[in-house]
């Protein structure tokens, strides 16, 4: 019935795939389709066409090249033969062109397709070989599935699905026009409750939407695409890219920490590969996060904020090597840059900075509990106070540039946008372009912006970061995202495989890979129809493969 509804839909015009899925249904092309439905598999969607926006959106919107992270595509195994079904053998790539040999994919699969359903996720990269390619590469994946036989049969159903591929490709675009957006530091919800960016928004407490360049910065992806940038996504840690390739590194409201492999490379890339840094923050004030504390009726449970808007301590390790750190501030206001306007939604300030950066202060009222006192002053006399929220530095060979508030980027409670704010700075981090009013002599700190450590933001001692975390007692490992030369390894320059050193106080949790894959393999399980394995739990077990596919 899926499989038939899925199939005899109608697309519609305008929305892309993750917005309407197969379309409208549409009951009669249903009913012609059931009416010689013999039992087989099916991929959804059966097609990924790179020149067919916006319905393909955000893979039509941006081409592959060469030395780009691998543009993963998940797509659904429908399994039509029974309850329960199972990948016969690897899924091969079969080119419709010579060209087509340009491109690598790598495959991960559902072990067990149960019950009904399972996935089929690409993992595609261009090879060096294909750097100066224009043009459109065209093929099909295949993938044969098995069912046990069914009641009165003896032997295995089985069925060949077939998924088509029309790829753009473009050259490796110049180092100065890529972009690597940070996923792997962002803390998904669930499981943790991570608050709320703007604590101006009354009725959405919980920080839902992804923090995703395909959800709540969609908008932010298509004017950096339409500006000419490339952007990519990193889902593993710093040690699995390569600096040399990239203009800048994008940090946007990130609330995890930091393995300490991380930092060092960060300062080696910036100072001596010169890439560039641009960091958008958020609020952190533990007073604040206390009194967010509130009991759920769903769960029975009290909810307390793992961190706030971002992990400032973190973020301010991280920066450390340059001597740059955010506060404890909790600002709000509308300022303005050579006529540009813009609203500072529940950002922090900047209290560290070094000497001949460029730093910006704007007047604020501080709404963070340490400032409460304060405030009904300063509202009561209609004064503000100046606070830095803005430094632009050059480091070494590279170039950083740290602002304090990732609203005016977000879609999802924006007031004003502050595109045109991201662009001087990516021209700065990128190209090492000066817009003449961010540096203008007289935003030149010519002593440096400090503050004891003592008085720095500090981390929750009554919160274990563990269960939330991608990086508190777990194993730095370049993840499935990354390049395929480094997959299951430490990163660039840390080809080791194996389990890294846990970070002292935490327990060891060992996530595994989780999931199948090509990679180094070439085998298939096929279990016995017959046997029933010892203490395998399908509701359990295939439930938790589902969740992992899904998260």
């Amino acid at each position: 019935m899926k499989q038939a509804l899925v199939e005899g839909a109608a697309k519609l015009v305008g929305p892309n795939m993750y917005e309407q899925g197969a379309g409208r249904v549409d009951l009669l092309e249903s009913f012609e389709i059931l009416k010689s439905y013999q039992p087989r598999a099916s991929i959804f969607p059966s097609i990924l066409d790179y020149t067919n926006c916006p319905y393909t959106w955000p893979f039509c919107r941006q081409a592959l090249y060469s030395g780009a992270m691998p543009v993963i595509f998940n797509a659904t195994i429908l399994n039509g033969m029974g309850v329960i079904g199972y990948v016969q053998s690897p899924p091969t790539w079969h080119p419709s062109t010579e060209e087509g040999n340009l491109l690598r994919i790598h495959f991960t699969f559902s072990e067990v397709i149960w019950p009904w359903t399972g996935y089929l996720a690409l993992h595609m990269q261009i090879k060096e070989e294909g750097a100066h390619f224009s043009g459109v590469i065209e093929g099909n994946v295949t993938v044969r599935i098995f069912s046990p036989p069914a009641q009165g049969e003896k032997t295995a159903r089985t069925s060949t699905c077939v998924l088509q591929l029309k790829l753009n490709v473009v050259p490796t675009p110049p180092r100065s026009k890529r972009i690597l957006w940070d996923q792997f530091h962002s803390i998904k919800y669930p499981p943790g409750y991570i608050p709320r960016d703007s604590l101006d928004v009354r009725n959405d407490i919980l920080d839902w939407h992804g923090d995703h360049l395909h959800t709540n910065f969609h908008s932010m992806f298509n004017m950096l695409r339409d500006a000419g940038y490339y952007v990519e996504t990193l889902g593993s840690p710093f040690t699995c890219f390569d600096a040399s390739h990239y203009g800048t590194l994008l940090l946007v409201d990130l609330e995890d920490e930091y393995f300490q492999e991380e930092i060092e490379k960060l300062r080696d890339d910036v100072i001596n590969t010169g890439l560039g840094l641009a960091v958008f923050a958020e609020w952190y004030n533990v007073d604040t996060m206390v009194k967010m504390r509130f009991f759920d009726d769903n769960t029975r449970s009290w909810w307390t904020p793992v961190t706030g808007g971002a992990n400032i301590p973190a973020l301010n390790d991280l920066l450390e090597p340059f001597g740059i750190a955010f506060g404890d501030k909790i600002l709000n206001g509308d300022f303005s840059i050579d006529g540009e306007h813009s609203r500072y939604a529940s950002g922090t300030d900047i209290v560290r900075f070094p000497r001949d950066g460029y730093i910006h202060s704007f007047p604020f009222l501080d709404s963070s509990e340490s400032g409460a006192t304060q405030n009904v002053l300063l509202n009561s006399g209609m004064n503000k106070a100046d606070s830095p929220i803005l430094g632009l530095l050059d480091a070494g060979e590279g170039r950083i540039a740290v602002y304090g508030d990732s609203n005016c980027l977000d879609s999802s409670h924006m007031v004003t946008n502050c595109y045109w704010l991201l662009r001087k700075i990516l021209d700065f981090t990128g190209s090492n372009i000066k817009d003449p009013v961010l540096f203008s002599e007289s935003a030149k700190q010519d002593v440096p912006l400090y503050e004891d450590d003592n008085r720095l933001p500090s981390r929750r001692t009554d919160v274990n970061y563990t269960l939330y975390s991608a990086v508190t007692g777990k194993d730095l490992i370049c993840r499935s995202d990354s390049r395929f030369e480094v997959w299951g390894t430490k990163g660039y320059n840390l080809h080791v495989r194996g389990r890294n050193k846990i970070m002292p106080g935490h327990h060891v949790i060992d996530l595994g890979r989780g999931l199948n894959s090509t990679f180094g393999s070439s085998r298939s399980r096929r279990p016995k129809f017959t046997k029933k394995r010892k203490g395998d739990s399908l509701g359990n077990r295939y439930f938790s493969l589902l969740w992992m596919c899904l998260n």
